[in-house]
């Protein structure tokens, strides 16, 4: 098995180079946080900061939560860089030469500018406790990540192209609360960070739909062993200063549900559309073992839907240490 993942990812590596064209942008072309952000430059630079802390006031508890961790996610982009260099066929020891390798550099170059322009923006704010939210980014950093997948690159190519569908959602629908509240800057900010997520979407989904063209078999059995674990947020660690291991990932997840950020919903109409984007349902001459897998895949929706509407999240805010009672320090 191990075989024909490495001969699948060598035959595919020839093509990096246009899916780095077609998916992600030059750092000399593409949006900085500075771009965003009052310009500490400039001589109206505290006139700026006093109107983004004004536009800030009218945000709720769980919205800052909400905020708080998908930063702290964004911030973790040293861990996430380091467990896809891991991954079978990613050979970051030849450098340049190896194009996977240069995938993960570039894809996490981008990804970095967004726990950047979030964290500045929660600094400039005065709305959260930042050493907090700065300790939990450091535990999240030095606890790791264990996201199922160990190296097999294709469970770590439906992982991704979950995850940042995902994430597309998340920030998107965050955006679209704060301009709600009048909040035009940060609506903006988390709008142009979804339209990221959502090119590293389209590249992951790409190379699935590649893989499955050379191993069906172990494509469509890679993806139903993810889906029967469960995909798990990066942030799945996440914890707050003085707490246990995951603790606070559980606490968050609930304002999100609450706020309709990212729902169990959401969850499902991701399996749907990408069991219908590489049209598993329509996969033919498969091994009994994939067969078992695609029929699987087919039916869990129904069954993760039957599931969802059963499911109740607590009411009550459990509060942070990123966070105050009113969202004011």
């Amino acid at each position: 098995m191990k075989n024909i993942r490495l001969e699948v990812m060598e035959a595919i590596e020839p093509m990096i180079d246009t899916y780095m064209d077609e998916f992600l942008i030059p750092p000399d072309e593409i949006w900085q946080p500075s771009d965003f952000l009052p310009d500490s430059q400039s001589e109206g630079f505290f006139d700026a900061v006093e109107e983004l802390r004004g536009e800030a006031q009218e945000l709720g508890y769980d919205f800052w939560v909400t905020l708080v961790a998908d930063t702290i996610t964004e911030e973790a982009l040293p861990t996430y860089e380091s467990w896809l260099m891991d991954v079978e066929g990613i050979n970051q020891q030849e450098g340049k030469n190896n194009g996977w390798s240069r995938w993960v550099r570039a894809w996490t170059a981008e990804e970095n500018r967004h726990g950047d322009v979030l964290n500045k923006y929660l600094y400039l704010s005065g709305r959260v406790n930042m050493r907090e939210v700065e300790i939990s980014t450091q535990h999240l950093i030095s606890d790791g990540f264990d996201i199922g997948t160990d190296r097999d690159p294709y469970k770590n190519f439906v992982y991704t192209t979950f995850q940042e569908l995902a994430t597309n959602i998340s920030h998107k629908r965050v955006g679209k609360l704060a301009r709600k509240k009048g909040n035009i800057l940060l609506g903006k900010m988390c709008g142009i960070i979804a339209g990221d997520e959502m090119r590293h979407h389209l590249a992951y989904r790409e190379f699935v739909k590649t893989i499955l063209g050379h191993d069906p078999d172990g494509m469509v059995i890679a993806f139903a062993e993810m889906m029967k674990k469960k995909i798990v947020m990066p942030a799945h660690f996440l914890r707050e200063s003085g707490g246990k291991i995951g603790e606070a990932f559980e606490n968050f997840s609930n304002c999100a549900q609450r706020l309709g950020v990212y729902t169990a919903m959401d969850y499902i109409d991701i399996l749907k559309k990408l069991n219908n984007y590489w049209q598993i349902d329509s996969l033919r001459s498969l091994s009994d073992e994939a067969e078992k897998a695609r029929d699987y895949l087919m039916k869990l929706p129904d069954r993760l839907e039957r599931i969802a509407t059963r499911m109740r999240f607590p009411e009550d805010q459990y509060r942070f240490s990123w966070v105050q009672a009113n969202g004011v320090l």
